[in-house]
Formats: C-alpha cells, sequence, structure tokens
C-alpha cells in the first residue's frame, strides 16, 4: 500500500473528515486514483500561530463567512481537532488512517463549492492547485510510528516494523 506524508494538523484534519481535498500543485497520478493510501502525519513541527489563528478563524466563521470559507475545512469536524492539536495532542511522525484518493479536481472549481466567488479570471485555472478529494476515511485506533518520505512511498510491511527505529 502508498502512503503519503502530510503536515500536522492537515492529515489529522484529513483523517478527521473535516478536510475534504487534499491539496498539491500536481494531479494526483492516474494509477493513484481510486486506490486507499495510508495518510502519514509528518514529523515537521508545527506552525502554532498559524494553526491557533485557523482555530480562531473557524470559530467566528459566521463574523468572517467567506475567509473560513476558503480555507475549505468542515469547521465542526475541524475545531476539535484544531483544539487537541493547541493542547499538543496531535500524533507526529505516524501512519494514523488511510483513505481513497478521488478523482482531482482544479482548487478554484473546489473553492466554489465552499462558497467562495470565483475570480473571472479564465487564466486561473491553469494555474490553480489541484484538489485530491479524500474518501472512504478510515481511521487507525492507535497511530503507528515511523518515519515518513516526500510524494508517494510504500508503507512498510508489519513485520518490518518489529526492531524498527524511529
Amino acid at each position: 500500500m502508498k502512503a503519503l506524508t502530510i503536515f500536522q494538523p492537515w492529515a489529522s484534519l484529513v483523517i478527521a473528515g473535516a478536510k475534504p481535498y487534499e491539496f498539491r500543485k500536481w494531479r494526483a497520478p492516474a494509477s493513484m486514483i481510486g486506490q486507499r493510501i495510508v495518510i502519514h502525519a509528518a514529523a515537521r513541527k508545527v506552525d502554532m500561530i498559524e494553526a491557533g489563528d485557523l482555530f480562531a478563524l473557524l470559530s467566528l466563521r459566521e463574523k468572517f463567512p467567506t475567509q473560513a470559507a476558503e480555507t475549505c475545512l468542515i469547521a465542526e469536524r475541524a475545531i476539535p481537532v484544531l483544539n487537541r492539536l493547541l493542547q499538543d495532542r496531535l500524533p507526529m511522525a505516524a501512519g494514523i488512517g488511510t483513505a481513497v484518493i478521488g478523482e482531482p479536481r482544479l482548487g478554484t472549481r473546489i473553492a466554489e463549492d465552499f462558497g467562495v466567488p470565483r475570480a473571472n479570471d479564465s487564466d486561473r485555472d491553469q494555474h490553480a492547485n489541484w484538489g485530491w478529494p479524500m474518501l472512504e476515511i478510515d481511521p487507525w485506533p492507535e497511530p503507528i510510528p515511523t518515519r515518513g518520505m516526500q510524494g508517494f512511498w510504500t508503507w512498510p510491511e508489519p513485520a518490518e516494523f518489529i526492531g524498527a527505529p524511529l
């Protein structure tokens, strides 16, 4: 099975169903569409100022609806995850669940789904990020610590975890 390393809190937001799309500058390879992958939370330290700002923005979404919608997050699911992050309770350097990659969409089209007005700029689509739908989320009961890599990488077989250094 392939894995994809995602920075926190974004990895946990995917697994919570709060982040329905993983955004990348490139379209998901055709061979990965419809495939189940492991969502791996990166070891990279979280920018707590950015996370705190995101938590505040989603908490005040009625006051700032457009800015909150631009996050493309489902606030009701995202706020508890961000709260756990602010309490230093999100896994790092670990597989945390799986998801199936859906048919990629252009980021500008996804923003419309969240109520963000689309700019009237026909050149914009070709420069937009791609949103990969994260479908059929399956959170694991416990994180499985392991090192990640950039891009898609092969998730280790269970026997490879025994005695492996982290």
